[in-house]
């Protein structure tokens, strides 16, 4: 049996040549001549990785097939990378293979994930209501607002609802959102929608799930105490932190920018800033022109998108997870605390040697990325970190370089957004399920660390 670390990839690298077969097809673009093979791949991958980058216009290049391609590649990616996020950490938790059943439970007994089929039902309801909702409201919007054909407002509702849950960046506008940029019916329904994919499957079961205790217990017919695992703590608060941050920083380092939010309203400006300091949770729709943002904001921005959302959703990044880990361990060796522990439960030596790893590997690959586009073309070093992150991050945020990039630079992006989708979780599982012990030890002694 493949081991799940190599699965992953191979399923993910089949869906993506199957989806550059069928966009190098002359039905695929809007003048019927067969898009080239670096274009046709390049959109591929962005769209199984739900990252967003583009080096053609989608609504203008594309047809109707070659749009319906693209979003099935990004509905496949993402419910894919929802799965395989999912039931590798079932494998982690119950310690258990793929063969048989599939059991996880938190340690608070607060989550269990079914066999494998209903486990799938589950991903694929959320899937389908969270679209749904998106898609009714977002059309009736373009529908009645904006005067698009009835036709017409069903696919763009459609689309940006399947781009925004799986935290794609793909868009139907040439501008992404900067149209709708006061607009908080559109806005505000693609970010929730964005949220909602980005804080991960688990997160989103457990709490309609003890959504439904608290109901039984308002209504007298059930007294269980509701609790929340450690992962659902961790990523629950994480989330609403960086999206604090991120809404800060926007509303203080863009106010008075007259590129950005600086001819907008109070009330504007402070939508605005909300939903731009969302997307960098991996979701790539820019309702703010992103090459006029100032450098303080690109470096903020590059942090948020590195970050990026919760395990086993559709958002990309280290995860928060990761990060928060990493953040109490530092914090423990400050405070020279010999355990580390977050909410009263210590943190295993081994998860935290996985955190560090995954990070310094997102690092590397990041640095790698952008010295790599740097020596192939003439952009400077911000706008070219900004695009190594937003691809390996899976974001798709640009500041408008990556049309113009050389073949060279954009197998570059094109290998930085598989590794950061597919690779993460790969290297994670690996790490997770790995299954040798050492049964001696070496003699300690300590280097200088300073």
């Amino acid at each position: 049996m493949q081991h799940p670390a190599r699965l992953v990839p191979l399923a993910f690298l089949a869906l993506i040549l199957a989806g550059t077969g069928l966009l190098m097809l002359p039905v695929a673009t809007e003048d019927g001549r067969a898009a080239p093979v670096l274009t046709a791949l390049f959109t591929a991958v962005s769209a199984v990785s739900v990252t967003g980058l583009v080096v053609v216009d989608t609504g203008t290049y594309w047809s109707g097939f070659g749009e319906a391609v693209v979003t099935a590649l990004i509905q496949i990616g993402g419910f894919g990378i929802i799965m395989a996020g999912t039931l590798l950490g079932v494998l982690v938790l119950g310690r258990l293979r793929l063969r048989g059943r599939l059991l996880a439970q938190s340690e608070n007994s607060s989550v269990r994930l079914g066999d494998v089929r209903t486990l799938v039902g589950q991903i694929a309801l959320l899937t389908v209501v969270v679209e749904a909702a998106t898609a009714v409201v977002l059309a009736f919007r373009f529908r009645i607002h904006y005067g698009y054909g009835a036709a017409d407002a069903v696919w763009h509702g459609v689309f940006h609802s399947v781009a925004s849950f799986n935290n794609a960046g793909f868009g139907l506008e040439a501008d992404s959102l900067m149209g709708f940029v006061t607009d908080p019916v559109v806005t505000l329904t693609v970010s929730a929608a964005v949220i909602i994919g980005g804080i991960g499957f688990p997160v989103m079961v457990e709490a309609l799930r003890n959504a439904r205790r608290a109901a039984r217990r308002g209504s007298g017919r059930g007294h269980a105490r509701i609790a929340w695992s450690l992962h659902t703590r961790i990523t629950a608060v994480m989330t609403g932190v960086l999206l604090a941050v991120g809404f800060a920083g926007y509303a203080v380092l863009e106010w008075r920018n007259p590129a950005t939010l600086g001819p907008l309203g109070a009330g504007d400006k402070l939508l605005a800033a909300f939903v731009a300091g969302t997307q960098p949770r991996t979701a790539g729709f820019n309702n703010l022109d992103v090459s006029a943002l100032t450098p303080e904001t690109l470096l903020l921005t590059d942090a948020l998108m590195f970050i990026g959302g919760g395990p086993a959703g559709t958002a990309g990044g280290i995860k928060v997870t990761t990060f928060a880990l990493l953040a109490v361990v530092i914090w423990s060796e400050i405070r020279g605390e010999p355990d580390v522990a977050v909410f009263g439960r210590a943190i295993p030596a081994e998860t935290q040697r996985q955190a560090l790893t995954v990070a310094l590997l997102g690092v590397a690959a990041v640095a790698m990325g952008t010295a790599v586009i740097m020596v192939d073309t003439g952009f400077g070093l911000d706008r070219v970190l900004f695009e190594a992150v937003s691809a390996f991050a899976t974001v798709g945020l640009s500041t408008g370089i990556t049309p113009d990039l050389p073949p060279a630079s954009q197998i570059a992006v094109i290998i930085l957004m598989f590794i950061g989708r597919v690779g993460t979780v790969a290297v994670a599982a690996a790490l997770a399920l790995r299954t040798r012990r050492r049964l001696y030890t070496f003699p300690e002694e300590r280097p200088l660390v300073s």
